[in-house]
């Protein structure tokens, strides 16, 4: 069985790099990714990147978080034209996964109202508590959508054979999920903001951005025993390492 992965660079933010790694200085240009994954029974995307509405009006669409990000999120660079490199609609999509519901992670599934949304069910319960929401930083309009969801409480495999499987990894959000994917070259973790960056594993060193420290480093210490494994790791937010990822239409290898 062959299951591809395309990685979609859906805009960029410049925003403080201590947010991501705690006691760091200056600031950092981060890609904001969407994957699509072509499994034998079907298409997943994990994650839709930003709304098309900031190309063109982010403090509109942000509010008064915009003032923590310069924007870097052109024509052509949303989920729906990236798809469209692949050939393929949203309507094509059998499965939406979102990592979390954040501005940068689900802003883009508007576009994708065709197909069920996969969901860790603490983080929709989340996202839909107010108090929690303004803490944690959820805004309706990213993902209150009306789309047939399937809320997983613990690891939830797709397709039923191993191939593509939510992982649960909370502390950045409550209901954080990472997808291990069964790739020819072996597993790959596409960690969402479970790992913003290389260092982020490497010195086991927390971002300023999470709910909860705690569960945020036992999801830290989950991926690197997978890592440790001989998983590869794709890192949430590193530009470095994304410099090295080929860009869809290309396949990953």
């Amino acid at each position: 069985m062959t299951v591809e992965i395309h990685a979609m660079t859906c805009g960029w933010l410049t925003m403080s790099l201590k947010a991501m790694l705690a006691g760091a200085e200056g600031k950092l240009k981060i890609p904001i990714p969407s994957y699509l994954i072509r499994h034998p029974k079907g298409n997943v995307l994990f994650d839709t990147g930003l709304n098309k509405q900031v190309q063109t009006d982010p403090e509109a669409r942000l509010g008064k978080i915009a003032k923590y990000y310069a924007v870097d999120f052109e024509a052509g660079q949303d989920v729906v034209a990236r798809l469209e490199s692949l050939g393929l609609e949203p309507k094509d999509i059998t499965f939406l996964v979102n990592s979390h519901l954040h501005f940068d992670h689900a802003g883009g599934n508007d576009a994708l109202d065709c197909c069920p949304v996969v969901l860790q069910r603490r983080e929709w319960e989340a996202a839909n508590d107010p108090d929690v929401a303004a803490k944690v930083g959820y805004m309706k309009q990213d993902f209150d959508h009306g789309h047939d969801r399937i809320l997983a409480d613990g690891e939830h495999d797709l397709f039923g054979d191993g191939a593509v499987v939510c992982i649960p990894t909370p502390g950045h959000t409550p209901g954080h999920q990472s997808l291990k994917v069964r790739h020819a070259s072996g597993d790959i973790v596409l960690t969402g903001d479970a790992c913003y960056l290389r260092r982020t594993l490497e010195e086991m060193r927390l971002p300023m951005i999470l709910s909860d420290a705690d569960q945020m480093m036992d999801s830290l210490k989950k991926l690197k025993a997978l890592q440790d494994r001989g998983a590869r790791i794709f890192y949430g937010h590193d530009p470095e390492f994304w410099a090295t990822v080929p860009q869809a239409p290309a396949a990953v290898v």
